[in-house]
């Protein structure tokens, strides 16, 4: 069964969130993890993108986009996608989309992130209460 990791940021704002989904990228890869990321859109997809090449410059996480038809021909240890497909993903997922991806279950771990916005505060909500309800575990990490 996935277990479901809540990270509450103090922080507030879209990009909080995505800098923090860049740090647990690097925390996962060095434990030899691969991750999924779903963002909403391909503008979000190409922000994330940018921030993973340039998150830290001692570190070098590899990640491309996927896309359904790019996930055999492409491997990187850290995809980003905004689509409805995860190809044969079942690590990680870093779920940074507005609503919850159908194929979050095929996870071993997902990891949902909370910054302190009244619209993102309300959508987790909603998301701990629907894995609490399903009886997947959770955590809860509070971030400073």
């Amino acid at each position: 069964m996935t277990r479901v990791d809540f990270y509450i940021l103090q922080q507030n704002g879209r990009e909080a969130r995505m800098r923090f989904a860049c740090r647990l990228v690097e925390k996962a890869r060095k434990h030899g993890n691969h991750l999924f990321i779903a963002v909403q859109n391909e503008a979000d997809a190409k922000e994330l993108d940018s921030l993973l090449w340039h998150h830290a410059p001692e570190s070098f996480l590899p990640h491309t986009i996927f896309t359904p038809e790019n996930d055999k021909a492409i491997s990187a240890p850290t995809m980003i996608a905004f689509g409805d497909d995860c190809g044969d993903h079942h690590d990680i997922l870093i779920n940074l989309r507005e609503d919850i991806p159908d194929f979050f279950s095929r996870f071993q771990r997902l990891a949902e992130i909370v910054v302190q916005d009244a619209e993102v505060l309300d959508r987790t909500r909603a998301n701990w209460k629907y894995y609490r309800d399903r009886g997947y575990p959770l955590q809860r990490h509070a971030i400073r």
